[in-house]
């Protein structure tokens, strides 16, 4: 059998194959009030979709854990009872069709409050009508680039509640039907700000050394598996590098590839089952050398450094491709972004490449 096809087991969750759907936002729910930050019938026909054609696994999108944690005002959240019945709707028909739901937990920070991509993904100022801008907050008073607004400084106190957000986000997202929660730290979302000295500047027990810059996301990690059922897994997303030190020559410092491998072993020891490697997105300008698989490489450092399962994501198109990322041994499992989105039955289509074998809908049989 293919090994794109081999189930995974995820303490007691089985997933049924190893092609899964990476977090990627639509920018689609209600800006402001009482919907806002709730799913509605786009993203029940977009990750649906997904599920009948045969994904394994589908993380939906990075949801706020809070109001200001939304990255844009479009932004799915899930702070409220409100957003969580909406995602019954979605992890019901998911979990009928033999897919497992994920979700994605995360809080902005100082990249929050922007425009919708499509009209430029600019910062949208404080107060806008409509709801569609507030204060950003990050572990330091650094603005993400020019022209964007300065931070506010979290306070020890307001740290605190944002890690209790993450756990009542836990709590809501189990509630709402999700069997797999996974922490955003990548991105230079604000647990990636304080990760990474670039951004996190602060003197107190969140800065400065390595242990202190760790120390809210494993805040996080703790407050989320403390509420997460134990027979369930916990997933975490990381930057594997903020790809500035390697380009070392603008003197900037960053997070970089020996911090993730020191890193994912507290993860381990904190209850991640499995670390999901991305790159960037801390730094306007960074130079990153894209290309087919360029994450692969951070995934599979990872997995034979520590022992933590990982799954590499980013510009894996072709089945043939993934195939070979698992069965060289540089991941567990593969997660498809851009190309689940021209491609909603990738599954499948893998599957007749391969000769492996997913489960199709009864409705489609007729096609298989």
């Amino acid at each position: 059998m293919s090994a794109l096809f081999e189930p995974y087991v995820l303490r007691s969750l089985t997933v049924p194959n190893r092609i899964w759907m990476a977090p990627m936002c639509q920018y689609s729910a209600e800006a402001s009030g009482p919907d806002a930050g709730t799913a509605n019938d786009w993203h029940f026909a977009h990750y649906t979709a997904r599920a009948a054609g045969g994904t394994g696994l589908i993380l939906v999108e990075a949801t706020a854990v809070s109001p200001e944690g939304r990255i844009s005002h479009a932004d799915l959240g899930i702070w409220n009872d409100r957003q969580v019945e909406a995602f019954r709707r979605i992890t019901g028909f998911l979990t009928r069709q033999g897919t497992v739901p994920g979700i994605q937990l995360a809080h902005a920070g100082r990249k929050a409050s922007t425009d919708l991509p499509w009209r430029g993904g600019g910062p949208v100022d404080a107060g806008t009508p409509g709801g569609e801008g507030w204060q950003t907050v990050a572990p330091s008073p650094v603005a993400y680039d020019e022209g964007h607004p300065v931070p506010e400084e979290l306070t020890t106190e307001e740290i605190q509640q944002v890690v209790a957000q993450f756990a009542d986000a836990a709590r809501r997202a189990l509630a709402a039907g999700f069997r797999v929660a996974e922490i955003h730290g990548a991105h230079g979302y604000l647990i990636g700000q304080f990760l990474s000295p670039h951004t996190n500047r602060r003197t107190d027990e969140y800065g400065g050394s390595f242990e202190n810059r760790t120390r809210f996301a494993l805040q996080v990690v703790d407050a989320v598996r403390a509420v997460w059922p134990e027979e369930l897994p916990l997933l975490f997303r990381i930057s594997a590098t903020d790809w500035l030190t390697e380009n070392a020559d603008d003197g900037r410092e960053g997070w970089t590839a020996d911090d993730t491998v020191r890193f994912a072993r507290e993860l381990r020891a904190h209850g991640v089952d499995l670390l999901d490697v991305s790159t960037g997105g801390l730094a306007p300008g960074a130079r990153i050398p894209v290309g087919p698989g360029y994450q692969v490489p951070f995934a599979e450092r990872v997995r034979t450094e520590t022992g933590l399962p990982v799954a590499a994501v980013g510009l894996i198109t072709d089945p043939v491709q993934a195939e070979k990322i698992l069965s060289d041994g540089s991941a567990d499992a593969v997660l498809l972004g851009r190309e689940l989105l021209r491609d909603p039955y990738f599954a499948r289509s893998a599957a007749r490449a391969l000769g492996g074998d997913v489960t199709v809908p009864e409705q489609y049989g007729r096609a298989v």
